[in-house]
């Protein structure tokens, strides 16, 4: 198995934040507060909801929540990815993988990949990705767990460069600052971060580590939730673009995240000695960041050309800024002071 220092090492976007068991009671006044509301908003939920299997001791209640939680909001359908991709056999007895795929009117696609193993191994990679006509972030949790260590990523992946574009951050993060810096202070900044990973994260970013606990791993499952319903929040006001020139732009950005992620997902080293090196590509490119091959054209080395190598391949090197930063890089107002404290 992959060693723990391995993913210590883990700063990208495409690595990789943890609450409280929802009750039963609340998920009855949920799906009834829902019922009603669908019936004079006209908000469509399936009868049925998509169900996982759920253990305690496992990520799988983070990704039955966010099924149930987003059938509330809009109609969840399996996506084509589904049969391709419903089971995945480890080389191993004693691991579990599960993926799951969907897709919604305003949702290209909803994904998950779950992995059990030995010794304590947990791996959750969910993530939901909007439809090309629409700029809303991308929702992106990242959990990682062996023996004692726990190593999260959770964030609104912003569609653009949020140090780039003042307007972007504004329209979506500014109402948000307060959820994120809440918890900030229950999940403290992980250490160094490469000033490539950060391009692709928010000011409200959760990157952290910590020794596990029941309450470390209830404040990660209020995160989760927290973050779900705020980005679910965002998907219900998104406007569907008509602007082609606009839709386009969504489109390019959506794929320059893809192809960022598949190149450097550092989860394809685990995936590998779990499936093989084949299957591992497979379904990092076409499950995990699928829309890298059908977004757009461009190659990793168009959009990161720094990354080329004399002889024209990709260099593994995690950065080539050089620059990384050992904490939180944004103020309370959501305004990047990385160059201040890097």
């Amino acid at each position: 198995m992959v060693s723990t220092a391995h993913w210590l090492r883990m700063e990208s976007a495409s690595s990789t934040a943890f609450s409280f068991t929802l009750r039963r009671s609340l998920s009855t006044k949920l799906g009834e507060a829902a019922a009603a509301t669908a019936a004079g908003s006209g908000i469509t939920r399936r009868a049925r909801r998509p169900s996982v299997r759920v253990s305690a001791l496992s990520y799988r209640k983070f990704i039955q929540f966010a099924l149930d939680e987003t059938a509330l909001h809009t109609h969840l359908t399996p996506s084509p990815l589904q049969e391709s991709f419903s089971s995945m056999k480890p080389l191993d007895d004693k691991t579990e993988i599960e993926l799951l795929s969907y897709k919604a009117p305003k949702i290209r696609l909803l994904r998950s990949l779950s992995i059990q193993g030995s010794k304590g191994l947990q791996v959750l990679d969910f993530a939901m990705f909007p439809e090309p006509e629409y700029d809303l972030p991308i929702f992106c949790a990242n959990f990682f767990t062996a023996a004692e260590t726990n190593i999260v990523v959770l964030d609104l992946n912003p569609l653009y460069d949020v140090i780039k574009h003042k307007g972007y951050k504004d329209k979506y993060y500014e109402g948000l600052m307060s959820l994120g810096l809440k918890y900030a202070e229950l999940l403290p900044w992980g250490g160094k971060l490469t000033g490539e990973s950060l391009r692709f994260f928010s000011p409200i970013v959760i990157w952290t580590r910590f020794e596990s606990s029941q309450h470390m791993h209830d404040v990660l499952y209020s995160a989760f939730v927290d973050y779900l319903k705020a980005w679910l929040l965002l998907m219900d006001r998104g406007i569907r673009e008509t602007d082609a020139s606009h839709i386009i732009a969504n489109c390019e950005a959506q794929h320059r995240y893809l192809t960022w992620r598949a190149e450097k997902d550092p989860g394809y080293q685990v995936l590998k000695r779990l499936i093989g090196e084949t299957h591992a590509k497979n379904v990092v490119r076409s499950f995990l960041f699928d829309g890298v091959d059908s977004l757009g054209s461009k190659t990793f080395l168009d959009y990161f050309p720094e990354y080329r190598c004399e002889e024209g391949r990709v260099n593994e090197k995690r950065s080539m800024i050089g620059k990384s930063f050992a904490t939180r890089p944004w103020n309370p107002k959501g305004e990047f002071i990385g160059n201040h404290n890097d």
